[in-house]
């Protein structure tokens, strides 16, 4: 499978965590996660974020907002 048809299939489940985490709708959820340097590393074949569990890649993120705060 390509890897943007995987990240494509886990997507949805990261940015829905985030709109229930955060109260935010789907957009902002998007933004905030394609803001981010959690976000930047998915996109990028090389790095391998693209594989890991949508659970994972959202604690990942969590981590991140708390040390940006």
């Amino acid at each position: 499978m390509a890897h943007n048809l995987v990240r494509a299939a886990i997507l949805p489940d990261i940015i829905n965590k985030i709109e229930m985490e955060y109260h935010v709708d789907e957009n902002t959820a998007l933004d905030m996660f394609y803001k981010s340097d959690n976000g930047k590393i998915f996109s990028n074949d090389d790095a391998g974020l693209y594989g890991q569990s949508p659970n994972y890649i959202f604690s990942l993120f969590k981590e991140s907002v708390l040390i940006d705060s």
